[in-house]
């Protein structure tokens, strides 16, 4: 874990004037699975009386993608109906159409959809002819067998939501969620609850001085 903690650190502080500078913008991103039932949780009351709170179906769901900007704070947050290599290809080219004038460094975990075939064949048309436009530092054990990186990768475990920041949101705004349970009358009103919430940044930005990957750009 700290082999792969200081190769990240040590490209960020490669790259420190022209992340500065923003040239490079750096990204922690991960996946939310926002479900019906995230509303729930446990809080204080009379034994003698039954609390309940209205969910209508546990199943509903949405997928979000985000991504959080590690020198300034502000998060980018797009739905889509599942996560797979279709919408991480959406994601980044979003990234990309907010930062034209940027290079964008991602740091994320190693799902299948981000390290599979079709995402490397994305990357290498996204950077043929250049230098590169999106490089990605990935949570990754394995590589894509008989394929060439594209870009580098860092090799660890495929899921560390100890290692990336962005998890930390994700459990604020569950917990705010919860908080504000009584108002998520519907999973419609759940949802433009969240993306209020992100919109706004009513969450408490993460110390990324406790990632020690990250800590070059803090």
């Amino acid at each position: 874990m700290r082999q792969h903690n200081q190769m990240i650190n040590a490209w960020l502080s490669e790259h420190i004037e022209q992340i500065k500078a923003g040239k490079i913008k750096v990204f922690v991103q991960d996946e939310c699975h926002l479900k019906g039932g995230d509303i729930c949780g446990y809080g204080w009351g009379n034994r003698q009386e039954r609390l309940e709170i209205p969910v209508k179906n546990y199943r509903d769901s949405q997928t979000y993608y985000g991504a959080m900007n590690c020198l300034t704070g502000e998060m980018i947050l797009r739905s889509y109906s599942t996560a797979n290599t279709k919408s991480t290809i959406e994601f980044v080219k979003e990234l990309q159409s907010q930062n034209p004038e940027s290079k964008i460094a991602l740091i994320w975990d190693g799902a299948s959809h981000h390290r599979c075939r079709e995402f490397r064949d994305f990357l290498a048309q996204n950077n043929q002819g250049q230098e590169w436009n999106v490089h990605c530092l990935r949570f990754a054990r394995q590589r894509v067998a008989g394929v060439p990186p594209v870009v580098a990768t860092v090799e660890v475990a495929p899921y560390a939501p100890e290692e990336n920041p962005i998890e930390n949101v994700w459990g604020q705004l569950k917990q705010m969620l919860r908080s504000l349970c009584f108002l998520c009358r519907s999973f419609q009103l759940t949802k433009k609850l969240l993306e209020m919430l992100v919109k706004y940044q009513l969450f408490v930005l993460p110390d990324l001085n406790k990632y020690n990957a990250l800590s070059s750009i803090t």
